[in-house]
């Protein structure tokens, strides 16, 4: 057991957590059991006859700073079990999907059907195209009434999708509902010679949005996007490379990718640690564009994902809106179909 310094009463951060302090030189300290999601062994050593010492854990905590620490409790084992077994765990699908599946509908009942089909967490929408629920959230039910809805059904809040609004607007909601991840969009598309520059000032433009997500202890998850900056698998490698804060990363959208031909699961691996959010969504029309509806076999994706140890939600996704009956039955479908596909990602030993 270590003990760290946390800046909040509730400790969600080890990505920030590199500071062996005196317990009596701060009266803000909370005992830490450290759940390790990859742990390389010693350069030269053999991983089964030396095992990875706490030491080591320790080490690969604080060179990992940008690794997504907000929902790592409960995902992966603890260190000790780790240095013990001298291997990692499988890894866990874990599933949500967006609120804006279900925009005719009132937050309350989307959360509903949602649980119903068997969701761990939701992605709520602002005003995109008029989905009223990030807004109905903000105007009528607040923080603790969103709690209260997604207690009932024994949901997760997983993001607000704040491409309508922005972070700022809704900062403050998300950490008074517990903290969370938003997801937006970059900037405009550049020429690749300016593309190393022009991602440096984007990422510093989101100083004051850190800020805030520091704040709120919240997160800041960018979409890659056809025709913007975040794009091709050289703006991945650019944004992972310049990218130094801990409460940005990115959001992956398989749909741009293969709008550009370009490897999903090269731009998971790219991505990393940095990987805050992932839509199982597919370069189709209609229902098609949702999990086991179109052509696309989900399971290299999902593979790359147990690689990368993603720790956020799997979220089917689909633009264009169905009623809300035949969504039900084609998010059951991709249910089904992705857990099909884990098992094959990830075959039981």
């Amino acid at each position: 057991m270590v003990r760290y310094v946390s800046k909040s009463p509730t400790p969600t951060m080890f990505g920030n957590c590199s500071h062996r302090v005196n317990p009596d030189d701060d009266p803000k300290i909370h005992t830490y059991r450290f759940r390790i999601t990859h742990c390389p062994p010693v350069a030269g050593s053999n991983p089964m006859t030396n095992p990875i010492t706490r030491r080591h854990c320790m080490q690969v905590i604080t060179g990992s700073a940008l690794a997504a620490p907000w929902i790592v409790s409960g995902s992966v084992p603890a260190a000790d079990d780790v240095a013990a077994s001298g291997k990692r765990p499988p890894w866990t699908m874990r599933l949500s999907t967006s609120s804006i599946h279900y925009m005719k509908l009132p937050i309350e009942q989307a959360c509903e059907r949602i649980a119903k089909l068997g969701f761990d967490a939701i992605d709520v929408w602002s005003a995109h195209v008029g989905c009223p629920h990030l807004d109905d959230v903000a105007n009528r039910l607040g923080a603790d009434g969103l709690k209260r809805v997604l207690a009932k059904h024994k949901l997760k809040l997983f993001t607000f999708s704040v491409y309508k609004g922005g972070y700022r607007r809704y900062a403050k909601l998300l950490g008074d509902c517990g903290g969370g991840v938003a997801v937006r969009g970059s900037a405009r598309p550049v020429k690749p010679a300016e593309l190393t520059s022009r991602m440096r000032e984007f990422l510093d433009s989101l100083k004051p949005d850190i800020e805030l997500a520091e704040k709120y202890d919240s997160y800041i998850a960018i979409e890659n996007h056809g025709h913007a900056l975040l794009d091709s698998i050289d703006s991945f490698k650019a944004f992972v490379d310049l990218n130094k804060s801990p409460r940005v990363g990115i959001a992956l959208a398989p749909y741009h990718l293969q709008g550009r031909k370009a490897s999903v699961e090269k731009a998971i691996e790219i991505s990393g640690g940095q990987l805050l959010f992932f839509y199982a969504w597919q370069r189709e029309r209609g229902v098609k564009q949702l999990p086991g509806h179109g052509s696309t076999d989900f399971t290299p994706w999902l593979a790359a994902l147990a690689k990368a140890r993603y720790r956020g939600y799997v979220n089917p996704f689909m633009h264009g809106h169905l009623e809300p009956d035949e969504m039900s039955r084609a998010l059951e479908r991709s249910c089904a179909y992705l857990k099909e596909c884990y098992a094959k990602a990830i075959p039981k030993k």
